[in-house]
């Protein structure tokens, strides 16, 4: 018989450096993150990795006002 491997599944929603020029499916909106966020655990993912983006034009930001609203998300948040 086999050996089981256990594995822990990252996903980044939002990339690090990317731009919504880059791709019109990289979400920006609090609740795009979440609601990708949300449909990456239950796909399987144990880690979500996040770059907060501003989410009037989806630029890289590293306010904390934004870290804050990801994390608390919106009506779907509560499936995390």
């Amino acid at each position: 018989m086999a050996a089981s491997r256990k594995v822990i599944i990252t996903c980044a929603v939002t990339g690090s450096g990317h731009t919504p020029t880059m791709s019109p499916h990289l979400p920006y909106t609090v609740e795009d993150v979440v609601a990708q966020s949300v449909a990456a655990a239950q796909a399987g993912a144990a880690v979500i990795h996040l770059h907060a983006r501003d989410p009037r034009d989806g630029s890289p930001t590293a306010d904390p006002a934004v870290f804050v609203e990801d994390e608390r998300g919106g009506p779907a948040a509560g499936h995390l």
